[in-house]
Formats: structure tokens, sequence, C-alpha cells
């Protein structure tokens, strides 16, 4: 309970007197197909960077968390919802939005690409190729891909890509974060190539699989794979509900 002299405090403080900046969140969506990291993107339709392909943005509401607001951006501008989302990087150049002072607190989220294939090419939204053009985790900047195609990034969004690719990259040896972007059930050939499209190399087939069967992290459905020209493979499920 705030004490009288609280109370009298607030009732005299006023906001303008300072001037205070725009706060937005930025969502970098992450998906794997065929080998490929990709990233959620879609094109502005009005300056500031008209004609751009920018993250899914919005200004965060006096009312809600940071953390709704971005899981909202997600649902109204791509349709996807309940995806493992996680708080990534502020980024806060004075000159970064030429509209206002505009602070960012971005965020990564990670789903398996049957749960965001029916959002590519719809509503202006487009899944586009991630080149990184360096290795490991030294971070930078990183180019987008679009039918094979460079395309124009509005704001700082190269940026704020790459650090998601550098998080995700730093994360991969300590925590299950390949799950996320795998069907409920997969093969061992599968998640050895999700995680060597977060790593950006190849991994030796017999010790990634001795690591994965010793960590207790999957458990083998009694399954194999159908509709393949090959023998079917084993199926493993995650056997925790959360992944990271």
């Amino acid at each position: 309970m705030s004490s009288p002299e609280e109370v009298q405090f607030l009732s005299q403080y006023e906001p303008t007197d300072f001037e205070r900046p725009s706060v937005a969140v930025d969502v970098v969506l992450l998906t794997q197909v065929d080998g490929e990291m990709r990233v959620l993107v879609v094109r502005r339709s009005e300056h500031p960077h008209r004609d751009t392909w920018t993250l899914p943005g919005t200004f965060v509401r006096p009312d809600e968390s940071l953390d709704s607001a971005a899981a909202r951006v997600l649902a109204e501008k791509a349709g996807v919802r309940d995806v493992y989302l996680e708080q990534l990087y502020t980024f806060g150049s004075p000159g970064r939005d030429s509209r206002t002072r505009v602070i960012s607190v971005a965020y990564f989220a990670l789903a398996a690409w049957d749960r965001v294939r029916d959002v590519a090419e719809t509503d202006g939204a487009v899944l586009a190729g991630i080149e990184v053009p360096w290795p490991g985790e030294r971070g930078g900047p990183v180019a987008l891909r679009i039918d094979g195609r460079a395309v124009a990034v509005g704001f700082d969004h190269e940026d704020i890509v790459g650090m998601a690719i550098k998080r995700i990259r730093g994360k991969l040896d300590y925590a299950p974060i390949g799950y996320q972007l795998l069907p409920t059930e997969f093969t061992l050939l599968q998640l050895q190539q999700v995680h060597e499209t977060i790593a950006g190399r190849r991994l030796n087939k017999d010790s990634f699989r001795r690591r994965m069967l010793a960590s207790r992290q999957l458990e083998a459905t009694g399954e194999r794979q159908d509709g393949v020209d090959h023998r079917p493979a084993a199926l493993y499920r995650f056997t925790r509900r959360s992944a990271i």
C-alpha cells in the first residue's frame, strides 16, 4: 500500500515533463525447410521503408506486456499462435527509425515447417531464406533471399535476424532447441539435418546419433516412416513438453 507521501507525490507527478520514446516489438519467426533456415517477413505497404521486407512488428500498447505484444503480432500478422517465444535483444540506436525514437525489444520464435507453411505468401507474408555470411557465433547482419534473389530489408532487421541466428547457434550445444523445428515424430536423420542447418556446418553422423541417444531427450515411438522409397527409418519423439 502506498504511503500518504507517495500518494501525494504521484498526484502531482506530470509524465509529460520528460520525453518518452516509443516501444515496439519485432519477432524473428524461424523455421527450417529443406536444409535451409527461413524467417517470416512481410512487405511494408507504407513509409518509411515502403516496399522493403521487414519482420512482423508492432508498437506495444500501454496495457500489455512485452510478451503479450510479441504473441499478438504473430497472431495478427502471421496467423501463428502457440509457438515458442523468447526475448532476444533490445535494439535502441537513436536513428533506427526515421519516424520517431523507437526502442524495439526483439523476440525469436521457433516453429516446425508444418506449423507455418500455410503462412507463406499469404497477406504479404513470405518465408525468406537466410544467407549467413559469418561462421559459428561471430554474429552480424545477414542477407535475406526470396525465390533465390536478394531483397531489400527495412530498418535494422538484418541485424535482428543475425542476432537470432547467433543466439540459437549458441544454444544448440546446451539446450534441446532443434526439436522446436521438427514435427512431433521425426527420424534421427531429420534431427541431424536440423542441427546442421542451425550450425551451418556438417556433423559426424555416428557421433551425433550416439550423443542424441545418450541424452535421454528422445524416446522411440515403435513406428517407422511410411511413404518413402527407401528403408523406413525409426521414428522418435522428444520426451519433454518444453524444448528450451
